[in-house]
């Protein structure tokens, strides 16, 4: 049993490439968590996903024992963050199972703009924030200027920020040692009522579903009988334990500590991230204030491209939502698609790696329309309506008005891109709000509407800077736009999957280009094939797939002209008759090509 002076919960957070995962890495390595046999690169970021993209995608937690200068043993839980602005909900879950946090900033690129936005989420829970500057042994760092930089900016003293190189094991015991004397210890009582906070759970097909617990007050242990008291459901603990980073067996979990447990938990909707765990017996009265409740930016469908994997769909992504409460999912159906799901997402790279993580993880092949925004239709009968799918858009007459999310933007770049950048932005019916330099760098602020991000926005920043610059974003509320719902019609027919919502001033554009590409992906036909693009009975864009021609007088030699003439008028009635009953089939692939995300003009 560890005394809880002596116990120290900490995350760590940075920008994306700031070095979270490589000095996790050195810290486990440095308190024995593994062998330097056992140790690979980003140890912690065990899918497959994370090592080949060298991005974290979750919260990964370790304990680690720490032998101090002064001799005493600590207890460290250390909590490894992504650091992508889409898997935000990640960081704020684990900043508050911890009391402190060590603020990794790249000495050669400075303050960025997802170390901003993961500081201020640290300040909104109290903790005491350890500034660490990273990379100090590279010839571009500039470890003063950050030093500055981190002050201006954050308004932070980071005059004691530990100087280190988690990649050569440069400052890493002057971050434990910083990590032990700055952060406090928790607080709690062991001997209150069982308190613990659910802050993670993902299902292990040995274990069932396993639980990520942050225990508050009083002490966990097997054979205990718990309750959710959100969830409302009771159960056995079969399994106390931690990782190190390896699973280890404990006898309890006791106020303070961080650690996992499992119960025979067979029905995944009953672990909810957020729900506070407590005994059947004497338990406590009110629950813990849990986490903010996630809102979903981005929705699209999912479907399977065999209908006969639809129940392996539902079944997977129940599984996958555990282990990612930030993803929302409901059943919906498509003419074109057959049976699937409308899910909700942050972010595009968010959707992009959910979707990855079903082919992957679960061997699903799926079809994603495309992405698109929540929208608040006002109705002239006074009502709001939620339209979260282009293809339930209500008839325009009935509609009031329409309002779209409204998002604010910090993008820093260096000075040479930023001309680029603000055309960018303007292109994408922005407004400028602010911009000033900071530490040699422009600090741009635009107020953007969503649906011009969620596409390809974030592609398009890095390639035109050359990766140069660095992007967060808050949602801002709703305003109104003039926007009109745009069908794609094949043969006369609308194809629901492909139908999106655009701005009236960006609907040509569009509707030409998605003509254009699905011309190159529909197989041609023994007939004409209309492609169109329409707003309402309004055509705006149109290609047409030409006939295949079978060569009918080719039993001719010679002879009247009239039997050819005969024959080919014969050919342009079968023709006209087909294109009449004819139904265009349209590949899954075609599908696939032209809903797929970034290459929207």
């Amino acid at each position: 049993m560890t005394d809880l002076s002596h116990i120290r919960n900490f995350s760590i957070i940075a920008h994306i490439d700031h070095g979270k995962s490589t000095l996790a890495d050195r810290l486990i390595q440095r308190t024995g968590g593994l062998t330097d046999r056992e140790m690979s690169a980003q140890v912690l970021d065990n899918m497959d996903i994370e090592k080949e993209r060298g991005i974290t995608i979750k919260a990964q937690t370790v304990r680690l024992d720490y032998v101090a200068k002064n001799g005493e043993t600590y207890e460290l839980n250390l909590m490894d963050t992504p650091g992508h602005v889409d898997f935000a909900y990640e960081v704020s879950r684990s900043l508050a199972a911890c009391e402190g946090a060590l603020l990794v900033v790249d000495a050669a690129q400075g303050v960025e703009a997802q170390t901003l936005a993961n500081v201020y989420q640290s300040i909104e829970h109290d903790h005491e924030i350890v500034p660490v500057l990273n990379k100090i042994d590279l010839p571009a760092a500039e470890p003063e200027k950050v030093r500055a930089e981190i002050e201006e900016v954050i308004g932070l003293d980071a005059s004691e920020a530990v100087l280190a190189s988690a990649k050569s094991g440069i400052g890493i015991d002057d971050i434990l040692e910083a990590i032990v004397t700055k952060i406090p210890p928790p607080k709690g009582a062991r001997d209150a009522p069982l308190e613990a906070m659910l802050v993670d759970s993902w299902y292990d097909p040995y274990l069932g579903v396993v639980i990520l617990v942050r225990v508050v007050n009083g002490v966990i242990r097997k054979g205990q009988s718990i309750k959710f008291m959100i969830g409302g459901t009771e159960h056995l603990i079969d399994r106390v334990g931690c990782m190190r980073p390896k699973i280890e067996a404990l006898p309890e979990l006791a106020a303070g500590e961080i650690g996992f447990i499992t119960a025979q938990i067979k029905d995944i909707s009953q672990t909810r991230v957020g729900d506070t765990i407590t005994t059947v017996k004497n338990g406590a009265t009110k629950a813990l204030p849990g986490f903010k409740e996630v809102q979903s930016v981005v929705f699209c469908g999912l479907f399977p491209v065999d209908a006969n994997d639809f129940e392996k769909l539902r079944d997977s992504i129940s599984k996958l939502r555990l282990n990612d409460a930030s993803f929302s999912f409901e059943m919906e159906t498509s003419a074109a698609l057959g049976f699937g799901f409308r899910c909700g997402f942050l972010g595009l790279l968010h959707l992009e790696i959910i979707q990855e993580r079903l082919t992957r993880e679960y061997d699903l092949d799926l079809i994603t329309t495309a992405p698109s925004v929540v929208y608040d239709m006002h109705m002239r009968d006074g009502s709001i309506l939620h339209l979260h799918n282009p293809a339930d858009m209500p008839d325009p007459n009935h509609i009031e008005m329409i309002e779209e999310p409204w998002i604010e933007a910090v993008i820093y770049c260096p000075d040479e891109y930023l001309g680029s950048i603000l055309k960018l932005c303007q292109d994408r019916r922005g407004i400028q709000k602010n911009l000033t330099y900071v530490g040699g760098r422009a600090q741009v602020t635009y107020e953007l509407p969503l649906n011009e991000v969620v596409f390809d926005f974030y592609d398009r920043l890095k390639s035109i800077s050359r990766g140069y610059a660095s992007f967060d974003y808050h949602q801002i509320g709703t305003r109104e736009g003039d926007l009109v719902k745009m069908s794609i019609l094949v043969n006369n027919e609308p194809v629901d999957a492909l139908s999106m919502i655009v701005h009236r001033s960006a609907a040509e554009a569009r509707g030409r280009h998605m003509c254009e590409r699905l011309k190159d992906l529909i197989p041609r036909h023994l007939f004409k094939i209309p492609i169109q693009a329409a707003i309402g009975g309004k055509v705006i864009a149109r290609e047409t797939i030409a006939a295949m021609r079978k060569d009918v007088t080719a039993k001719c030699y010679g002879g009247d002209i009239s039997r050819k003439k005969k024959l080919l008028d014969k050919q342009k009635e079968g023709k006209k008759r087909m294109r009449e009953y004819g139904s265009v089939q349209i590949p899954q692939e075609a599908f696939i090509a032209a809903l797929r995300m970034g290459d929207e003009s």
